[in-house]
């Protein structure tokens, strides 16, 4: 029997959940949300959790049987009922079953948006001789920090947004002081968010470098230098890339960091 859980519970702790941890660690963030719906089955083998007008995410344990597997997703879709899910994120074999039987049960189809590979930075290889430093990004850069939230939108996610709409957005990240530029003669390169910390991990995002500052290794400088403010707090650089961007990639994996599991993004039509 599935039933729900808040962020006290320890779930996310056990051994189970925790070698999946680096593929798995949005779950974090979604299961601090007060709002949001978190279940999980009895055994703690399955975990569910879903922010408002987001894709749930779908967690079910390694060496969990195929039998036991379709089971849980079974009685899962039992308890969501009629509820209407934009789409599933989780490992591929788990997240396209759920799919699959979420579309048949809906009369609906599925296909995968995204494929996103995890990784984690065991240690950091910083590139050398890149010109520039890092910075914590300011009240004043807000304008700054708006355009080139909306050259990400427009190159991780294919959305053409006007800068002024992200003003909002800059301000957040800026007030929560994890957002960081490299600048180079007072000019801002390139950017990056330390998005979330979780217990053991800290997931870095919003990688952005404006196309006529590319291949200069500001990207790759910005990402190691978060990497180890975050290491120097005791926990370890984790992040998300998307498999259709091999530049990207390459670049985390020249700084140190391993590929650990696979997300893939399925949207229901």
């Amino acid at each position: 029997m599935l039933q729900s859980f808040d962020a006290r519970d320890g779930v996310r702790s056990r051994n189970e959940f925790m070698a999946d941890e680096v593929p798995y660690n949005l779950i974090h963030r979604i299961c601090e949300s007060e709002q949001a719906a978190c279940l999980k089955s009895e055994d703690d083998t399955l975990i569910f959790a879903q922010s408002i007008g987001n894709n749930p995410w779908l967690w079910i344990a390694k060496g969990v049987p195929e039998k036991r597997r379709d089971a849980l997703l079974g009685e899962l879709l039992s308890r969501l009922g009629d509820a209407s899910l934009p789409g599933i994120t989780g490992e591929p074999a788990t997240a396209e079953r759920f799919a699959q039987m979420y579309a048949e049960a809906h009369g609906l189809t599925a296909e995968t948006a995204m494929t996103l590979a995890a990784y984690v930075c065991p240690a950091v290889r910083p590139p050398l001789e890149v010109a520039g430093t890092l910075r914590q990004a300011q009240a004043s850069d807000a304008e700054i920090v708006a355009d080139l939230l909306a050259g990400f939108s427009q190159g991780a996610h294919g959305v053409t947004v006007e800068p002024a709409s992200q003003i909002p957005a800059a301000e957040r990240m800026i007030g929560a002081r994890t957002l960081y530029l490299w600048t180079v003669d007072g000019r801002s390169v390139s950017m990056a968010n330390i998005g979330h910390r979780s217990p053991r991990h800290a997931r870095i995002n919003a990688v952005y470098t404006p196309a006529a500052y590319r291949k200069r290794g500001y990207a790759s400088a910005i990402v190691a230098a978060l990497c180890e403010i975050v290491k120097s707090e005791g926990l370890a650089p984790m992040l998300y890339a998307d498999m259709k961007n091999p530049d990207a990639n390459q670049v985390y994996r020249r700084i140190g960091f391993v590929a650990c599991g696979t997300v893939v993004d399925m949207k229901f039509k």
